[in-house]
């Protein structure tokens, strides 16, 4: 009896794999004919998208059209072109529903509407408001005061428009004490907003990014964690990374170049023209009235600290229980007897944190931060438990645009895997395009169409299902795919901050209260000066194969250099300027 049911055992053991292998077999062939059959019509998706993206400023219209437009290719049969407008239509649907069903796409939306539950509980406890403020008491100079904006950017790295709207209104009045000018305080909050949340392993950022790589990786049939390919990319977010340096660098040194120095000139003589801050205060209310803390709430650090600990330490044991369960209970016995030897060891922690399910170990900690949160704020009679899930709820709904553009660009995908997109991209460019400069591409159209769209979410939706493979075509070395994804990333993100259209760099403006043109004017220089560092001594050495232990200082050199010719001093004295002026 105990034969007979091993050999059932081991026999439907083989029709589910033939059956895998048949299925993801069906699907490559099919990409594969399509491919040839559409030609240069496979990339009308991705394209319509971006063209779209363009004109209406709209991501998520964009991407539902570019959707479309491969489903209306892909049920054009004859000349029924009714027929085929509506099957589009529903085709759109059915690719939502099946994006959504998917249980790690289900758990990254859930985790990045817990996330955002979190946020909106911390500000209005008024935790994120007190960290701020006590931050800003110790600023004393002009340096200081422009470091410790920079490190409070640092601290509010869970979302880009909590640091925009929080640390600009808190720090405004201490930089213009110490005379520094309104536009750069607007360009370290925009340098620390998006650039900080898009690298930070706890961010409303991450579940996009987890999510798009995931998919994109499914997509060559590649078995790979996406969180820890996201954790892989981080040491090649060059831009990310050398414009918080930038930051840093400037404010010690005291050098600006360019019409920032302008303004800092004339803020030092205090001669400059400043945005009524109760004009700016007033539209940050009507914008983002979410992140004020509750009337009457008496401002705590602490009320910050142990929701995000919490969130932070919380993941890192989601993660490592995730992990951990998924190897007790697989076949890898030398992984198993690592954990059943030394469970803490850095080798357990790090197979473990490998084989986590990020969407469900993220979606648990932030639940629990929520929890821990709501507990608080009613033992301090801040509000009630009815009050606190209403605040949780709220936050979420800050979130649903995320979620959508997710969805349509899962959707996108989607059609552009059925398509054969990629696969006509690869026979197209990959004998054409060196392999070394691929990453600098990707990062210079990511900062092209993140810079019309105003949107990193919406350029990275619609690059990376092109992206990886694109560069799995080129070179299946996981390096490479993992410096190409990077490219992905970080290029969204300078696009995004040079853009004039941008949420983030609108809402920078408003919080240092700093004429938007003005803001635009003097960060763009900074941002293309850095950009350009990020791809001479970034992701061309990366393409080329140099390790980052040699790229990274090299780049911070160059930039050093660069600032050193380029930057002239703002710290005047008394008689420098009376010759200024």
């Amino acid at each position: 009896m105990k034969k007979r049911n091993v050999r059932l055992l081991l026999m439907t053991t083989i029709l589910i794999l033939i059956s895998n292998v048949t299925s993801f077999a069906a699907e490559q062939d099919m990409a594969v004919i399509n491919a040839q059959k559409y030609g240069i019509l496979t990339l009308l998706p991705p394209l319509v998208a971006i063209i779209l993206a363009f004109i209406t400023k709209n991501v998520i219209v964009s991407l539902v059209i570019g959707v479309m437009s491969g489903g209306f290719l892909l049920n054009l049969n004859g000349i029924n072109v009714f027929s085929a407008l509506f099957n589009s239509f529903l085709d759109l649907i059915d690719r939502a529903v099946g994006a959504l069903a998917d249980p790690w796409n289900a758990g990254i939306i859930l985790q990045v509407l817990a996330i955002g539950g979190v946020i909106n509980l911390v500000a209005k406890m008024g935790g994120a408001k007190a960290i701020a403020e006590s931050l800003a008491k110790k600023a004393k100079s002009a340096k200081s005061a422009q470091l410790i904006t920079w490190a409070a950017g640092l601290l509010v790295f869970f979302d880009d428009y909590a640091n925009s709207l929080i640390i600009g209104p808190m720090m405004r009045p201490v930089t213009d004490k110490m005379k520094v000018s309104r536009e750069r305080l607007a360009f370290v909050i925009d340098a620390t907003a998006a650039p900080v949340a898009g690298i930070a392993i706890i961010s409303t950022w991450i579940g996009l990014e987890v999510g798009l790589i995931g998919d994109g990786f499914n997509a060559i049939g590649v078995n790979a964690n996406a969180f820890s390919i996201f954790l892989s990319t981080l040491p090649y977010r060059f831009y990310n990374i050398l414009i918080l340096g930038f930051i840093v660098i400037t404010a010690v040194l005291l050098k600006e170049f360019g019409p920032m120095r302008e303004a800092e000139l004339k803020a030092r003589r205090g001669n400059t023209n400043l945005v009524s801050s109760k004009d700016i205060d007033e539209k940050i209310s009507n914008e983002h009235s979410d992140l004020e803390p509750l009337p009457g709430v008496k401002l705590n650090i602490w009320n910050a600290i142990i929701p995000i600990g919490i969130l932070i330490v919380g993941s890192l044991f989601a993660f490592y229980y995730s992990g951990y369960s998924t190897i007790m209970s697989g076949n890898d016995a030398s992984l198993i007897q690592i954990f059943n030897n030394s469970p803490l060891s850095f080798v357990a922690i790090r197979e473990a944190f490998s084989n986590a399910d990020a969407s469900v170990a993220l979606f648990q900690s932030a639940l629990f931060a929520g929890i821990v949160a709501i507990a608080m704020g009613v033992g301090k009679k801040i509000f009630t438990v009815s009050q606190g899930l209403d605040i949780w709820v709220d936050g979420m709904k800050t979130l649903v645009i995320t979620c959508v553009i997710l969805i349509c660009a899962w959707s996108l995908s989607s059609v552009i895997k059925e398509l054969g997109t990629a696969r006509y991209l690869i026979q197209l460019l990959s004998g054409s395009v060196p392999a070394f400069l691929l990453p600098s591409i990707i990062f210079v159209l990511g900062g092209i169409i993140s810079f019309a769209t105003g949107t990193s979410y919406g350029t990275m939706g619609i690059l990376m299902p092109l992206t990886i493979p694109l560069a799995h075509s080129i070179s299946p070395d996981m390096s490479y795919i993992i410096v190409c994804v990077s490219a992905v990333l970080t290029g969204s993100i300078f696009g995004d901050h040079c853009s004039p259209i941008s949420d983030t760099t609108i809402l920078s403006s408003m919080g240092a209260g700093c004429n938007h043109i003005d803001h635009v004017r003097t960060q763009m220089p900074y941002a293309l000066f850095v950009g350009s560092i990020a791809i001479l001594f970034g992701y061309i050495p990366a393409g080329m194969g140099l390790p980052i232990y040699l790229i990274m200082p090299l780049a911070f050199v160059a930039m050093f250099i660069g600032i050193q010719i380029l930057g002239k001093s703002v710290d005047i004295d008394e008689k420098e300027e009376s010759l200024i002026a």
